[in-house]
């Protein structure tokens, strides 16, 4: 092909080239000038929030194990055999209720005996007042008759006792445990039968690091969880702190109470603790408000039709929020999200807000 026809051929391929990017520049990215013939910014689209006070909650995580805030063996006081049981695994008892009964044939008849010996001394002391009155006695014989008469009362009181002693009883409103001897069993003194626990309440008793020490009072809430009730939260408080640090854990014990009055927590349950250890109102904002540059941090503040970039001084984060400390007030609009497109002075349109927090600054 001559040359002069490739030159042409080029020539049309370059004049194509040039129109269209006009054409495209014409239709698709048109310059809008304004009066002064400079070139307009588009509004940039936002979504906003506005800063509430809310409430900081500093909190700790713990592990504890629930005890009864009463707790007994059932034992008997003296030896025998069970003729009569009255424990029934997971029942409530009250206080003073019938546990389980021993034979007592052989006390009866010592109460039997002790209360004719009683009768017998006052009979015969009711005759020495009688002669001392006319002084037929001595004053010696008079005095025996009523230390025999002191001695059969005492005798009289011991077997009463022994005979109480053969019925075992509640020394307090519990949950029995699952017992341990049958009835027409043979036991002994101090023999467990069975436990007794008091679940009205449950105590729980965890440990914290020394550095905690002048944080933990008593009086502070806790929320406990269990795998066992996964979908409840037990709520009690601290109860009791210790006044020592183990010196090898460099921790202290602290003692919490949690109401229980359905008696759904047993014990010797693993339990999740949350401590709180402090509650305060705060100025917060959600953290992805804030815009960091260099040492310094920013909120964009809406400003009627645009946005006004603001430094912040801000503090601790909680669940997705931050505390602002200077720079904002309880109830002014912040731009949440469009943070990359936006400059200082920028035209925005508010597509969309959220409350900052939870609202939860009553």
């Amino acid at each position: 092909m001559p040359v002069w026809k490739q030159l042409l051929i080029i020539c049309i391929l370059a004049a194509a080239s040039y129109g269209g990017f006009e054409a495209w520049n014409i239709h698709f990215n048109p310059p809008a000038d304004n009066a002064d013939g400079n070139r307009k910014t588009r509004p940039v689209i936002v979504e906003t929030g506005f800063a509430t006070i809310e409430t900081l909650e500093k909190t700790i995580e713990a592990a504890g194990t629930t005890r009864a805030i009463q707790s007994v063996d059932i034992v008997p006081e003296s030896d025998g055999r069970i003729i009569e049981m009255a424990i029934t695994a997971g029942s409530h008892v009250e206080a003073g209720a019938m546990l389980a009964r021993l034979d007592s044939v052989i006390e009866e008849a010592h109460l039997s005996e002790a209360m004719a010996k009683v009768e017998e001394q006052t009979k015969a002391l009711d005759r020495m007042k009688r002669l001392r009155q006319t002084n037929s006695i001595a004053e010696v014989k008079f005095d025996e008759t009523v230390a025999r008469l002191t001695e059969a009362e005492a005798q009289l009181d011991r077997a009463r006792q022994g005979l109480a002693e053969r019925t075992i009883k509640a020394p307090f409103g519990g949950i029995v445990g699952l017992p341990e001897i049958n009835a027409g069993s043979r036991v002994s003194e101090g023999d467990v039968i069975a436990r007794l626990d008091d679940l009205s309440k449950v105590e729980i008793e965890f440990s914290l690091p020394e550095t905690l020490y002048s944080s933990a009072k008593k009086g502070q809430l806790i929320f406990a969880r269990s795998t066992a009730f996964s979908d409840i939260t037990f709520e009690g408080k601290i109860e009791a702190i210790d006044s020592r640090i183990d010196s090898l854990s460099r921790s202290f014990r602290v003692r919490a109470i949690l109401p229980n009055p359905n008696g759904l927590l047993p014990a010797g349950m693993f339990m999740s603790l949350q401590v709180i250890l402090s509650r305060e109102k705060a100025l917060m904002i959600p953290e992805e408000a804030i815009v960091f540059q260099a040492a310094q941090s920013y909120v964009f503040l809406v400003d009627g039709k645009k946005a006004t970039r603001i430094p912040v001084a801000i503090g601790e984060r909680q669940e997705g929020l931050i505390v602002v400390l200077d720079g904002l007030e309880a109830g002014e609009e912040i731009v949440l999200k469009g943070l990359q497109r936006l400059r200082d002075g920028s035209a925005i349109i508010v597509q969309g807000n959220q409350i900052a927090g939870t609202g939860d600054g009553s």
